[in-house]
């Protein structure tokens, strides 16, 4: 089996373990500190033998860890697994030297989303176009500036002359991801409506956009820079 394969298959245990409302329960209560079965038991009015095979469902599952009292010798206390609980997260991409966002004119999601890139993440950022067109839309710019990001307007470029084979290229729309079929291959796919020519739509969308790096900058490992 391999890793990614047994990492899946520890994390779906763990979903599945708190998937009933008592567990969850018990687990909130020994986020911020150990407790005994029977002080759990007082604590969410829950019958003992009920407490029992819960945690023995979360013991199983890797969330629980057991230890002997030091006063009492015939007392057990519970506290969480440190790791259980962040093992949840998606694993990260690793050796990430440059993301790549790119969109069909290269004139507002890609170059929104290589604005946000730059602004909130370490590791290098750019955009490019599978058809570019000569200027950036000029509401992609003036959402851009109000958020206080900087667009330059003649700045678009063909996906042929950006991307390389180590940067994560990220398709932000249907359109470039379907088109880049051969040679350039999007490793993520954002399907990102294309904004209607409003400001409201821009806003939509850079918001949008903002969600999702701001989920996918955590996931990310950097590699070598270029130079």
């Amino acid at each position: 089996m391999s890793t990614e394969s047994s990492s899946v298959e520890r994390r779906a245990r763990i979903h599945a373990a708190l998937g009933d409302p008592a567990r969850l329960a018990i687990v909130d209560t020994l986020t911020l500190g150990d407790a005994s079965p029977g002080e759990i038991a007082r604590a969410l009015d829950l019958p003992t033998n009920l407490v029992a095979h819960h945690v023995k469902v979360l013991d199983e599952a890797g969330l629980l860890v057991r230890s002997r009292s030091e006063g009492d010798r015939r007392r057990t206390y519970l506290r969480l697994e440190p790791g259980a609980l962040a093992s949840l997260a998606s694993p990260v991409l690793t050796d990430v030297s440059r993301v790549v966002f790119v969109c069909t004119h290269n004139s507002a999601r890609s170059q929104l989303a290589a604005a946000l890139w730059t602004h909130r993440a370490v590791i290098p950022g750019a955009s490019a176009g599978t058809h570019p067109v000569a200027r950036v839309n000029p509401r992609a710019v003036a959402v851009a500036r109000r958020h206080g990001l900087v667009i330059d307007a003649t700045g678009t470029a063909h996906v042929a002359d950006v991307v390389h084979d180590t940067d994560l290229v990220v398709a932000v729309c249907d359109n470039a991801h379907e088109d880049l079929t051969q040679g350039v291959r999007p490793r993520l796919h954002w399907s990102v409506p294309a904004p209607a020519d409003t400001d409201a739509a821009f806003e939509a969308t850079f918001a949008d956009l903002a969600a999702r790096i701001d989920r996918l900058a955590p996931a990310l490992e950097p590699g070598p820079r270029r130079d």
